[in-house]
């Protein structure tokens, strides 16, 4: 066997498919698209392994503007042709392409179902950095908490609203400061989580008293459309959450305001949350559901990096 790399090319996306197969995990369906052409803006580099004539491996690292202090990094190699070294050498010459930013530390992710990730992670010399989890949260499973008439209160708040974008830009940069820092400009927040594209179609707040007498927010939830399918006739639909905090609350307050927002989002539809263990009061809201089967773990993956001068 002689492989041979060189850059991507075009019609190597139709190749890559057939060789590859279907993502074979929750994370490979959605780190796959970083494989493709060279770009400038976010940079990107992506090579190829050929057997011959054939693809039959790809990887690519690519800058994030939201994540800048790391290079995303994903392989993927077709099963005829594991356990060859064939990815050591692709992450091998990607690492010496030369990044605008001269960025060269890693960042990738795989999923607990995929000991292989985990183990050629380890083998490259990644460390974990961060769990992360998304759970379902069933219809109708919390209590709803009883609000009196001094608070906390429950309000709409406006997807594009100042208020909501600067709570979400704050939130976003606060939990991955220490692990994965970010740059969430209120710009990003928007583009990213909060404008039509990006789905999200509803936010709700809980503040200690209502906003027109000058309540703060104690947490937050932005819903987003996500299909699931329960059978090929009956596809089910639930809701994506992105929920969050005020995190100059205390632990006790934030995991209560959290649970309480949770219950009255979840009270007539199934949702599904995505969560960090840095997002410490929803992991911990989170662990309690588990523990009282009132939520379900879909999948978990585990953030890895290789930082500068490993």
């Amino acid at each position: 066997m002689t492989i041979s790399y060189r850059p991507w090319q075009e019609g190597d996306e139709v190749a890559a498919r057939e060789r590859f197969g279907e993502p074979d995990t929750p994370q490979s369906a959605l780190d796959r698209p970083l494989l493709g052409p060279d770009a400038p803006d976010p940079w990107r580099r992506c090579l190829v392994a050929l057997d011959g004539d054939q693809v039959v491996a790809a990887g690519a690292v690519s800058e994030a503007r939201l994540h800048p202090t790391r290079l995303w990094l994903y392989v993927e190699v077709a099963p005829t042709h594991r356990r060859q070294g064939i990815a050591t050498q692709l992450v091998r010459r990607l690492r010496q392409e030369a990044a605008p930013s001269a960025v060269t530390a890693l960042r990738s992710r795989y999923t607990t179902e995929n000991p292989a990730a985990a183990a050629f992670a380890r083998a490259l010399g990644m460390q974990p950095i961060q769990r992360t989890r998304i759970a379902r949260i069933e219809a109708g499973g919390l209590p709803e908490p009883m609000f009196g008439p001094a608070g906390p209160v429950l309000e709409d708040l406006a997807t594009g609203s100042v208020e909501l974008t600067k709570l979400v830009a704050a939130y976003y940069d606060r939990v991955h400061a220490s692990w994965d820092p970010a740059e969430m400009t209120l710009g990003r927040a928007q583009d990213l989580l909060l404008a039509p594209q990006t789905g999200a179609h509803g936010a709700v707040v809980l503040r200690d008293r209502a906003g027109g007498l000058g309540g703060s927010v104690l947490a937050f939830a932005i819903s987003y459309p996500a299909a699931t399918e329960e059978d090929d006739a009956a596809p089910r639909r639930d809701t994506e959450l992105l929920l969050g905090y005020d995190t100059e609350l205390a632990p006790a307050r934030a995991r209560a305001a959290v649970r309480q927002l949770l219950a009255m989002v979840t009270a007539r539809y199934p949702v599904l949350l995505e969560v960090d263990d840095a997002m410490a009061p929803v992991s911990d809201v989170v662990d309690a559901l588990l523990g009282e089967e009132l939520a379900q773990v879909v999948t978990e993956s585990t953030l890895v990096a290789l930082d500068e001068g490993a």
